[in-house]
């Protein structure tokens, strides 16, 4: 019985190790089986029995609650500094030309590679708006003619 006891002792300890340096939900459902276990050794219910009660109540947390988790569960998708560009306007400082592998835009004052998202040649000095950004390329389309008319100053690309 001693021996069940420290058994069952070690694998709530190393459980709740395992949960306290994750904290990520992924074996706090084996400690409290492990305590429940524990406790039916207290009891002086044969392994067997322990095991038993160690098995049904992990995976009866695991069903009832991780499905409840996800679904309170918030994503937070961190965006990037490169994320915050979409929607902006640039002016092309080099024409973007998918056949001729060329293609820089200016944003805010940082050049970046750019690639015509519809596939068109798109000649330099035109303002352009930005819908993605993989890596270090700006996918861009050509922004509305009124709204290249708006402004003249460089300074805000």
């Amino acid at each position: 019985m001693m021996g069940e006891l420290i058994f069952w002792g070690i694998v709530f300890v190393a459980a709740l190790i395992a949960e306290l340096a994750s904290f990520q939900l992924v074996s706090i459902w084996f400690a409290v089986g492990a305590a429940g276990a524990f406790a039916a050794s207290m009891m002086h219910m044969g392994f067997a029995a322990q095991l038993g009660i160690f098995a049904a109540v992990s995976a009866a947390l695991l069903l009832v609650t991780r499905p409840l988790l996800k679904r309170l569960r918030v994503d937070q998708q961190l965006r990037t500094n490169a994320d915050l560009n979409i929607g902006e306007k640039a002016v092309v400082i080099e024409d973007v030309d998918a056949a001729h592998g060329t293609g820089r835009v200016r944003l805010k004052g940082v050049d970046w590679m750019a690639i015509s998202e519809t596939g068109s040649v798109i000649p330099a000095d035109t303002v352009v708006t930005v819908l993605r950004v993989e890596g270090s390329k700006l996918f861009v389309y050509p922004a509305e003619a009124n709204a290249a008319e708006g402004s003249n100053d460089e300074s805000d690309f």
